[in-house]
């Protein structure tokens, strides 16, 4: 089985070859093509830019990836359906049903959360190999759009714990930069300067820390932060240091916690973690240090698989086809499919 992956969520153009070889997976090309740079002077992601740059750079990607044998040794079409912007979205839509009327290949919608949740099988080979060993999992997918807890029973079956009522992770380390006036992308800004700080100096809330459920509330600390910054007026780099360190421990305590909490709940056999924020050291150390706690294994993604990139979604792709749990899209059927914007990855 050869799949070609296609992934245009976001801001990052990306196509990836997965295979499979004596039983585990191998990725013949994976190609990413990321917009940072081209955001940071906008202080975020510009969606009508990014939909322009997808399309500059999607054609010479695909050459690159297939090669001169172009779709001959390609089994099956994988793209991210969604979701995430729409512009971004339409054109990795378009290019797959384009390849798939071309080729008479099948095409196989994938939701992009689940996608990160297979990095994690990308990156082990363990999980590749004995799978049923690790379900059910407790999963933290954390990443700039979402934060949410999944309860992961088997391949391709999820049950929702809990969402973030407002602002995911990611978006909220972003925004205390922005506060701080330390540039974009925000996450590893924070990370990086928290090294360098006291977390315990400031004394920042833990929204929901003791709520009797499984989500989350972020906005209140990016508040409390502001008002913190109002009153004390002059700040200097050492107190942005430690409000980078105060305001990391607070988010990571909130999600330790309460991963923690749904593993023993549940009788997870494994925690995860999954999406861009998964790169953040402090957070994997935190959740790992919970995970040895219960006696659990933990898996996190490698680096390179944590942000947006195809070789997750053809991974989501190969366990759905090898389980019986695809869809498959040709023809006419091919022909309607849309972007989906908001696609939740279990629905309500």
């Amino acid at each position: 089985m050869k799949i070609l992956a296609i992934e245009t969520s976001c801001d990052e153009t990306a196509l990836a070859v997965l295979g499979e070889q004596r039983g585990f997976l191998y990725l013949e090309k994976n190609l990413v093509y990321s917009q940072v740079n081209i955001h940071k002077k906008y202080g975020g992601v510009v969606p009508e830019v990014a939909s322009r740059k997808h399309l500059e750079t999607i054609m010479p990607l695909l050459d690159h990836a297939l090669g001169k044998n172009k779709l001959k040794n390609i089994d099956y079409l994988a793209f991210t359906q969604g979701p995430g912007l729409v512009t971004s979205l339409v054109l990795g839509v378009a290019i797959a049903k384009a390849l798939s009327l071309a080729s008479n290949k099948p095409l196989v919608p994938i939701n992009h959360l689940e996608g990160h949740i297979y990095s994690n099988w990308l990156t082990h080979k363990e999980l590749q190999k004995n799978s049923k060993k690790y379900f059910p999992s407790v999963i933290a997918v954390v990443s700039g759009g979402h934060t949410e807890l999944i309860l992961m029973t088997g391949h391709g079956q999820y049950q929702l714990l809990g969402r973030t009522l407002d602002d995911a992770v990611g978006e909220a380390f972003d925004k205390v930069a922005k506060l701080l006036n330390l540039g974009y992308p925000g996450g590893p800004i924070v990370s990086r300067l928290a090294t360098m700080g006291d977390a315990h100096k400031y004394d920042f809330p833990r929204p929901m820390i003791n709520s009797h459920n499984f989500d989350f509330s972020l906005s209140g600390l990016k508040t409390a932060i502001l008002y913190f910054m109002e009153k004390k007026q002059k700040i200097n780099q050492q107190d942005v240091a430690d409000i980078c360190a105060g305001f990391q421990l607070a988010v990571t305590e909130v999600l330790v916690k309460k991963t923690f909490l749904a593993a023993k709940k549940y009788k997870a056999k494994a925690i995860m973690l999954a999406g861009g924020v998964s790169a953040n050291t402090f957070l994997k150390q935190n959740l790992k240090n919970a995970a040895d706690k219960l006696g659990l294994p933990f898996f996190a993604p490698d680096l390179k698989f944590t942000g947006d990139n195809a070789a997750m979604i053809g991974a989501a792709a190969y366990y759905q086809i090898k389980n019986k749990q695809a869809k498959f899209y040709l023809g006419e059927k091919a022909h309607k499919l849309e972007p989906l914007a908001n696609w939740p990855l279990v629905e309500k």
